[in-house]
């Protein structure tokens, strides 16, 4: 592993016994304190993961959903993804030609708390509600709001505008609160105090899930107190692929992760190593083998209920040897990738000295969700019935009680069997492209957690296009356009890259990467 870092970065990576990865620097803290105070990784995780509800709502909060991947001796998957109600059937959007992103009926059941209180009752030590006093805390007191929560807070402010109840409780004063403005939120307070009191069950057959049911009818829709008691967290085990020497695991469907699997499956079969790191051929390659991925990906993944078993054949040798032998360096394939939209999500890892580690993500999917915020509670519901299909007979068209394809994915790495690294890139269809791209940074091209992060990214775009971050040779962008690609380069340093966070096991220690895209940090001691 390099650790000459090549490219510039505002980071250094954190390298330290115990150690904790977000996007937001209060969160850190909030987790960090947990293991100081004896607790495991999943307690760090789970007290970084409710701060983030509150210190940065503009993409995650109490209504979202959450996905993790754990490693307690062995590697476990945990989908606390939502349904779809029950009472909302497929008619209601008869002459639509997608599904809607705000209301809701764009809303399914939140995953986000069970998920808190499935990964504490498996692998937690200290009391639940102890954990929880960080984001209390913030909520109640006021915390200052960072650049980009603050960024997304004025986005927000025109999308939300119409929706009352949003605006009562996130603009008050009829405005976003600027970077450094204390904002506080008691309602949200006051719902995790129940929460903790009730190790979660409240949200979901209590009484905060008698005021979503209360809000829904009064709405008329058909969220019901019924569609939240049955939401149940689900420990899976990961799907995985071998590249040089790793492994790399995902969540199997409902989420996207399998586009990364996909992806490196392709790309073992290419000499990536032997290619320039910003060189034409080697973002060539890893771009034809996403874009191949995302084909598949699109048309199969699904709630595993309804998907059957195409989903687990894209990995088999034969598929993924002959989905290689179909690239051509000297132009692109006739790949059409259809991505979901851009959407907002947290992530964090933690890992701790007895060896836990904990890749857990989060989010609302698009900035504050749906729009729909429960009176009095704070619980901004999430918009995640948009990651249905309306096309006839696909396996992700919409049905009740039914999970939506999901774009959010934790990730992790081990070798040979051992734990190597928790890690995460939010950023909608970013995500499974992120995962790739640090892979083929640290195994192929020997670079540190930290650099990997910082080095510039590849996005292949809702047409087809490739989106480059300012970094690569112009000599590479003249390149791929030769060879067909239709290429821009965001200039403007947009949020299109994602946000990265890395876990990394070494000799006794855990090296911590954490994106400068974001307001977050790697800490530890």
């Amino acid at each position: 592993m390099r650790w000459d870092f090549p490219y510039r970065s505002q980071r250094m990576p954190t390298i330290a016994a115990n150690l904790l990865a977000t996007g937001h620097p209060l969160a850190a803290q909030a987790g960090l304190a947990a293991i100081a105070e004896g607790g495991t990784a999943a307690d760090a995780a789970i007290a970084a993961a409710a701060a983030l509800t509150v210190v940065e709502p503009t993409a995650n909060g109490l209504g979202s959903d959450a996905f993790a991947i754990v490693w307690d001796g062995e590697l476990l998957g945990l989908n606390s993804s939502g349904r779809s109600p029950a009472g909302l059937s497929r008619e209601r959007f008869d002459g639509a030609t997608a599904m809607p992103r705000l209301g809701w009926d764009a809303v399914t059941v939140p995953g986000c708390v069970a998920g808190w209180a499935a990964l504490h009752s498996k692998h937690g030590t200290l009391p639940f509600e102890r954990l929880l006093e960080p984001a209390i805390r913030y909520a109640e007191r006021g915390f200052p709001v960072s650049p980009m929560a603050a960024a997304g807070w004025r986005r927000a402010l025109t999308r939300y505008r119409d929706f009352p109840h949003w605006m009562e409780t996130f603009a008050p004063n009829g405005r976003a609160p600027s970077a450094g403005e204390v904002v506080r939120l008691p309602d949200h307070a006051a719902t995790l105090r129940e929460i903790a009191r009730t190790r979660g069950e409240s949200f979901y057959t209590g009484s905060i899930a008698d005021r979503i049911d209360d809000a829904a009818r009064k709405a008329g829709a058909a969220m019901r107190a019924a569609d939240l008691a049955a939401h149940r967290p689900s420990w899976v085990d990961t799907w995985s692929i071998d590249y040089r020497g790793v492994t790399l695991h995902e969540i199997p469907p409902n989420g996207q992760g399998l586009a990364a699997l996909v992806a490196l499956g392709i790309l073992r079969h290419l000499d990536i190593r032997a290619m320039p790191a910003d060189g034409a051929d080697s973002v060539h390659a890893q771009v034809e083998a996403m874009r191949a991925a995302f084909v598949d990906v699109h048309r199969f993944v699904a709630d595993p209920d309804h998907a059957g078993d195409a989903p687990r054949r894209l990995l088999e040798p034969a598929y993924l040897e002959e989905r290689a032998k179909s690239i051509r360096m000297d132009r692109t394939g006739a790949w059409t990738a259809r991505d979901l939209p851009r959407s907002s999500t947290v992530y964090l890892c933690a890992a701790d000295a007895q060896g836990h580690m904990v890749s857990w993500i989060q989010s609302n999917y698009e900035g504050f969700g749906s729009g729909i915020v429960v009176p009095g509670t704070g619980i901004a519901m999430q918009n995640r019935g948009a990651g249905f299909t309306l096309e006839r007979g696909h396996p992700n068209e919409y049905a009740p009680a039914k999970r939506p394809f999901h774009t959010i994915i934790p990730g992790f790495l081990t070798r040979a069997g051992s734990p190597l690294a928790a890690f995460g890139c939010m950023g909608g269809a970013m995500q499974p492209q992120g995962h790739a791209q640090l892979v083929v940074r640290i195994v192929d091209q020997d670079l540190n957690p930290q650099s990997a992060v910082d080095a510039p990214r590849w996005q292949v775009m809702e047409d087809g296009s490739v989106l480059l971050e300012p970094g690569f040779p112009e000599a590479t962008l003249a390149a791929l356009a030769a060879r067909g690609h239709r290429v821009s380069v965001d200039a403007a340093g947009s949020a299109f890259f994602g946000g990265a966070q890395v876990a990394w096991r070494a000799d006794g220690a855990y090296v911590g990467a954490s994106d400068p895209r974001r307001d977050g940090q790697a800490v530890g001691f």
